[in-house]
């Protein structure tokens, strides 16, 4: 699951571009249902599904991943066991994307 899915920053993008959500959908081959799941932090995107949201919103793909969530960081001002977690949870986090990263680029290879 997705720490944090930037939906605001996700949907200025689509609109300075012209586009809505459901451009967002057909593109990536998701029903619309499924794109409000990874907008509303119900699942996190595929390395596909990322890929294609930089396309359509011409940005790389470092920039999709840490506005689908991958960066989330906790408040500063929390407790240090609250940030200890959320630092692991982030950590696990990436190191689930690598992972799939990795196994989609061989796949491609």
């Amino acid at each position: 699951m997705s720490l944090f899915f930037d939906a605001d920053w996700f949907d200025a993008k689509l609109a300075e571009r012209g586009l809505d959500r459901a451009a967002l959908a057909i593109a990536a081959g998701l029903e619309r249902t499924e794109l409000h799941r990874i907008f509303t932090n119900e699942r996190a995107p595929t390395i596909e599904e990322m890929d294609v949201f930089a396309s359509v919103l011409q940005t790389d793909l470092l920039e999709i991943t840490l506005r689908s969530g991958v960066a989330k960081r906790a408040d500063p001002s929390a407790e240090t066991s609250t940030r200890i977690e959320d630092i692991e949870a982030r950590l696990n986090a990436i190191d689930d994307w690598l992972a799939e990263f990795e196994q989609q680029t061989k796949k491609r290879a």
